[in-house]
């Protein structure tokens, strides 16, 4: 009998000490969840810089989020022509969490360099709609809002 009490005893307080150290913090702060952009979208996005990088078409944009919402689900389309409009290759980037208001990220499309590549254009979309860019002249980037 006496074992079985120490061993009562003992796992009271072990569980004791255990959530000792969780009583005694504050309680956290609720995550605040904001719903995202939904319908048409709004981002600037600086002129593409297209270069030629060792056999690869590298473009490289900066996108900021205008919209009053997140933009969940981003998606920009690069996508290469020849000169009868043929599609001859592309990229797609996919932002892997929502785009906070005001965030400037950095978009980097790689596609392997084709001699019949003529014309490109690109498409910007989200989850939830479409995105409408609008060209600035600079735009400087900011690490992600957590």
């Amino acid at each position: 009998m006496i074992r079985l009490s120490q061993r009562v005893l003992a796992t009271f307080a072990a569980v004791g000490v255990l959530l000792a150290p969780v009583a005694a913090q504050p309680p956290a702060a609720p995550r605040k969840l904001i719903s995202p952009q939904r319908g048409e979208a709004t981002v600037e996005i600086t002129k593409p810089d297209t270069k030629l990088v060792s056999g690869e078409v590298q473009t490289v944009i900066l996108l900021k989020n205008t919209s009053a919402a997140p933009i969940a689900g981003l998606i920009v389309e690069e996508n290469w022509y020849d000169k009868a409009g043929t599609p001859v290759g592309g990229d797609i980037y996919r932002h892997p969490r929502p785009l906070m208001p005001n965030d400037v990220i950095r978009i980097e499309l790689k596609t392997p360099r084709r001699p019949a590549m003529n014309s490109n254009k690109y498409e910007f979309k989200h989850g939830n709609g479409t995105i409408k860019p609008t060209v600035v002249p600079k735009l400087v980037v900011t690490p992600p809002t957590s």
